[in-house]
């Protein structure tokens, strides 16, 4: 490459970060095309081993004897290969609210291999916390070749947090949002609005060029909103916010028994030992892996009472034992099935009920209210809207400051009404 060649490539980063509106936009529509792609691609290949790995599971449910082997096997390699990552989440957002060193980018193959030996082998998690950490790690290493400044590097993760989660659910709007509401919207510099933006965009785009396609649920009725409506949305929103709060608090009850284990792989054997034993007591398998199926049938005809609780259980183990994964889709499996439930007591139809769970749980465990709500707009029609906004208020402002995600940095703005009531 000659003098001048070589001279071209080093001004570009140089031009990227002058102060103006073009190289802003310039900049960041790159940016954000190479973060959405690269989410959209690394969840297109999770999601497809994902599905191999359920439907084989599926077929061969014998596998899930195997599940504490299978939790050694990660429980190792995490404790020779990963100990740097493996706060996974919480990394990420420390990073953002404290750039110090890249996020090593072995967080991606790391976190991807476990969570789909978790599936294989009959662990309760979710997907979220894979796209998230694949998503941000893989985004994080533009950060020398761009020689992005510390606040550019902020919003590089954000943007690589919206395109995974965009990607992943296929819901760019509520992925573009996530992004930001995640770390605080009072925190977070404007200039990451239009890169979530683009980032989860192109992220779900990307992912659908892949022909990897997402569940489908639908509501099938939706009454007027009414003062009576409003009431039963309140009740349920409460009832989300309780599930929530159990969610958060027996995960990190376990977490804290799970960490007395010194040696850090035996975490998992133990782990694995449990799930396997309350799997084989209860007599089912429909409490293992995502749930979609349930998650499914809870929109058609109301769930068993114990659904909610049992899925819990097993999530709160699986993912405190230190299996890989995530929270969301449990969670979903939990606010659907309890929402199905409760169409029992409540006289609203049961497929809104699920969906208002579905979201609300997740408002209130995440503390995303706004994200959750447009997320249920993308998924289920904008019909829906008063009574799960309602429901996924209620939840987030009841469920205090319990949160799945738990840096000390990345805390609820909501403290900033409660804090001084305790709360």
């Amino acid at each position: 490459m000659t003098e001048s060649n070589t001279s071209f490539f080093k001004a570009i980063p140089r031009f990227l970060n002058h102060d103006t509106i073009l190289s802003y936009l310039l900049k960041w529509t790159i940016l954000s095309l190479l973060v959405g792609a690269a989410a959209g691609t690394l969840s297109a290949l999770f999601l497809t081993l994902l599905n191999l790995a359920t439907d084989f599971r599926d077929l061969h449910p014998q596998i899930i004897y195997l599940l504490p082997a299978a939790g050694f096997l990660i429980g190792l390699i995490y404790y020779h290969k990963g100990k740097t990552v493996v706060r996974g989440n919480n990394l990420i957002f420390d990073t953002i609210h404290n750039p110090k060193d890249i996020i090593p980018f072995k967080m991606t193959p790391l976190v991807l291999f476990g969570t789909i030996v978790t599936h294989l082998f009959g662990g309760s998690a979710g997907r979220e916390g894979t796209a998230l950490q694949m998503a941000a790690a893989t985004a994080d290493q533009l950060h020398r070749p761009f020689q992005l400044r510390p606040a550019d590097r902020k919003i590089l993760l954000i943007a690589g947090l919206s395109a995974g989660f965009a990607s992943v659910f296929g819901t760019p709007w509520a992925g573009a949002v996530f992004g930001i509401e995640v770390l605080l919207l009072g925190k977070i510099p404007q200039k990451s609005i239009y890169p979530a933006i683009a980032a989860a965009f192109t992220g779900a785009y990307v992912t659908s060029l892949w022909g990897v396609g997402h569940t489908h649920y639908q509501i099938n009725l939706v009454p007027p909103i009414s003062m009576l409506g409003v009431f039963y949305s309140i009740l349920a929103g409460l009832a989300f916010s309780i599930a929530a709060i159990s969610f958060v608090r027996l995960t990190d009850l376990f977490a804290k028994v799970f960490k007395k284990m010194k040696y850090e792989p035996i975490r998992q054997v133990i782990g694995g030992f449990i799930v396997l034993g309350v799997v084989l007591l209860l007599g089912t398998v429909k409490y293992i892996g995502l749930g979609i199926p349930v998650i499914v049938d809870a929109f058609q005809t109301a769930s068993q009472p114990q659904d909610f609780a049992f899925k819990i259980l097993l999530t709160a183990i699986t993912l405190a034992a230190g299996f890989k994964g995530g929270e969301v889709t449990p969670l979903f499996f939990i606010g659907a099935t309890l929402g199905s439930a409760l169409a029992v007591f409540l006289p609203l139809p049961v497929g809104l009920l699920a969906g208002m769970g579905f979201v609300a749980v997740f408002a209130g465990a995440a503390k995303t209210p706004v994200a959750c709500c447009i997320m249920a707009f993308e998924l289920f029609g904008i019909s829906c809207g008063w009574y799960v906004a309602i429901a996924c208020t209620v939840a987030f402002l009841a469920s205090g400051h319990h949160s799945i995600y738990n840096a000390p940095e990345n805390k609820s703005p909501k403290h900033l009404l409660f804090g001084r009531f305790g709360m």
